[in-house]
């Protein structure tokens, strides 16, 4: 499984999604949304790779009934969760680990925002297949994350873009270059096609695609 952030990566966290992620803000209330058409008002939801809170905060602000189980590997991205939260710790419960770490219960709804790139292709499968495992039938997964064709020149031309759109835009070239070599070396990109695959074959149907936003991809599925 990939490292967990350590406490530097933690303490910069907050900063980067934002300037990062087109739409992040708007990502949250679609999330939200797309869980009230079928997740009731009291709820279990698990939130895979929770560490930060962000995601914890944005779906403990819009229901007050939803109780929601973190999973995150890193105990400084954990204890940030806490802070970000902070308001909302009487129905949240964070777990120290990956996703065979997480609760065994039957769940309403599960979610994993920008995670899944940094799990190895091998190991995505079974994630999501622990993922089902813990869902109602029914139940929906929100999913987002980097994801771009991975034939070229689209896969180049999308690690440019990616780059181009976090960064300053006064950014010398050597940064640049070295941000874009970080993107194609240590991340794990797979296709849409491929993601999707991946989902109908671990036991999710009904599949759409809710947000695309340059590098990212984000998808609604739901636990036969």
């Amino acid at each position: 499984m990939p490292a967990p952030f350590d406490a530097e990566a933690a303490r910069h966290y907050a900063d980067g999604p934002p300037r990062q992620v087109p739409g992040f803000a708007g990502i949250h209330r679609m999330m939200n949304l797309l869980l009230a058409e079928t997740v009731p008002e009291e709820a279990e939801i698990l939130v895979l790779g929770a560490g930060g809170g962000l995601e914890l905060k944005a779906l403990a602000d819009f229901r007050s009934g939803w109780r929601l189980s973190g999973v995150d590997p890193s105990a400084d991205m954990l204890s940030l969760a806490r802070h970000t939260a902070a308001e909302h710790l009487d129905r949240i419960t964070l777990t120290e680990g990956y996703i065979d770490a997480a609760p065994e219960g039957r769940f309403d709804a599960a979610t994993s925002l920008l995670v899944f790139h940094f799990i190895p292709r091998e190991q995505r499968l079974e994630t999501l297949r622990q993922l089902r495992r813990r869902l109602k039938p029914g139940a929906p997964l929100i999913l987002a994350h980097i994801s771009f064709p991975q034939t070229e020149p689209e896969r180049s031309r999308s690690i440019a873009r990616h780059v181009a759109y976090g960064q300053a835009d006064d950014v010398d070239p050597a940064t640049a270059a070295k941000a874009r070599e970080a993107i194609a070396t240590r991340l794990n990109i797979l296709a849409p096609e491929e993601e999707e695959a991946m989902l109908r074959e671990a036991g999710f149907a009904d599949i759409s695609l809710f947000y695309s936003a340059f590098s990212f991809r984000g998808w609604v599925a739901y636990a036969e």
